[in-house]
């Protein structure tokens, strides 16, 4: 069960990655507010190569979040070779 309050994480390969969903977040859906994209080293990695980006997403305060939302959120990420997580 996904709870109306919690925040999506959407896991991206790279940071272009990240920001093309970002951006295609804020355009389709204002009404997530605004989106933030985050760097996130692997733990125990030192190669800099050996990073996600993430594009954190809190919840739509009218509705919080809908069966069809998140399917939309995973088609999104999807075509970015990404991934969505509960956060």
């Amino acid at each position: 069960m996904i709870e109306n309050n919690d925040r999506q994480l959407l896991v991206l390969p790279d940071r272009d990655a990240a920001e093309e969903v970002a951006e295609e977040l804020s355009a389709r859906w204002p009404e997530l507010g605004d989106v933030e994209v985050v760097r996130d080293a692997l733990a125990g990695e030192d190669d800099a190569e050996d990073v996600q980006w993430l594009v954190v997403v809190e919840a739509p305060e009218e509705d919080g979040w809908t069966t069809r939302l998140l399917s939309k959120l995973d088609q999104l990420v999807a075509e970015q070779d990404g991934w969505r997580e509960q956060g």
